[in-house]
């Protein structure tokens, strides 16, 4: 992993009681995050008597950190409503208006994906021209790793909210996996041009026929993801959480069938030994902890969440996900992308919004 070069001061703003092993993992995280990224500074947000004694453990974090008292904590199990209206002195919310005051350029939680949405879209707004976020992270692929979006924030989908997911996705390729002109497919039922909803074909012929600096691909299939065919795949949140959790749920099942087999016989254990330095590089390609960080596209700050049960290992990744998104300055590609699509969209009326 490279380290990252961030222009000082970088500063984020941390939920450190968001998570299923938190404030813990979240300070062991942060201490992890600092071998690749460098000239960081960290706002950590919770109950200082649970949290300060965690930072002075680690010397390296202990200049790096600023602990901010918050009080409350929004439980895994609460209803984003709730949350809104009664979590203004929680850790998450403190975090986030934190980074709406200017104090720091992003927010990175391990908490309640629902409730921390609705907080940060509440307080962050959108970006000009965007209707909704969307929730976006990386796959591995056979060619290298996938973006998908939306991963569930919106359930129903209108070919605007399409196009623009496809804009934002496009710009967070660059941004996060350094590719120069990704690749871009609107997930269907089959790649032929007349299969799949209105609102699906409606956003392909818009894509195909505008001037957007996109390099479209057309429709492909739920295959396609891990086959790497294209970098971005683009699809409503119903879809894209089904999507989501059926790869997380196949890779548990693999994972469990193949410990089974290799434990099977003395044979089969005789095998699993002689086969252990690649089975270790197989487990290390496909570590979801190393794809931990869903970035909140389309919101007017950064805001990245990491997944609630995952250790400092994956949490220090989050962390990493959102100094490149502040370093590279994602918002401001998508301001600049978005304001371009307006601009086509007034000479091309291709595109209805559903």
């Amino acid at each position: 992993m490279n380290a990252i070069a961030a222009a000082p001061p970088l500063v984020l703003a941390v939920d450190a009681m968001g998570g299923d092993r938190a404030p813990k993992m979240v300070i062991e995280g942060m201490n992890r995050a600092l071998d690749s990224i460098k000239n960081v500074r960290f706002l950590v947000f919770g109950r200082a008597d649970e949290v300060a004694p965690l930072v002075q453990g680690f010397r390296r974090l202990r200049s790096r950190v600023e602990v901010r008292h918050a009080s409350d904590v929004i439980g895994a199990g609460e209803r984003p409503s709730a949350a809104l209206r009664n979590g203004r002195n929680s850790s998450m919310r403190q975090a986030i208006d934190a980074v709406a005051a200017g104090d720091a350029q992003g927010i990175v939680s391990a908490g309640n994906t629902g409730a921390l949405m609705a907080m940060a879209k509440f307080v962050f707004k959108t970006l000009p021209g965007v209707d909704r976020p969307a929730i976006a992270s990386v796959f591995p692929s056979l060619r290298g790793r996938t973006v998908l979006l939306d991963l569930g924030a919106n359930v129903n989908c209108s070919a605007e909210n399409l196009v623009q997911f496809a804009v934002m996705g496009e710009v967070f390729a660059r941004s996060v996996l350094g590719l120069k002109t990704p690749s871009v497919g609107l997930l269907n039922v089959g790649e032929e041009d007349l299969k799949g909803h209105d609102a699906v074909k409606k956003a392909a012929t818009f894509l195909q026929q505008s001037d957007l600096a996109i390099h479209f691909h057309g429709f492909v299939e739920g295959d396609d993801i891990a086959m790497g065919t294209v970098d971005v795949v683009v699809t409503d949140g119903f879809s894209g959480n089904i999507a989501l959790k059926t790869a997380e749920g196949t890779a548990r099942l693999y994972t469990h069938y193949l410990k089974r087999a290799l434990i099977s016989s003395p044979l089969a254990r005789l095998g699993a030994l002689l086969a252990r330095p690649a089975l270790r590089k197989m487990r290390a390609r496909f570590d979801p902890r190393l794809y931990d960080g869903a970035m909140f596209l389309g919101l007017n700050g950064v805001c990245v969440k990491s997944h609630g049960g995952t250790d400092a290992f994956g949490f220090s990744n989050a962390i990493r996900v959102a100094a490149e998104l502040v370093a590279d300055g994602v918002n401001e590609d998508i301001k600049r992308d978005f304001a371009f699509l307006s601009a086509n969209r007034e000479t091309n009326t291709t595109l209805a919004v559903g």
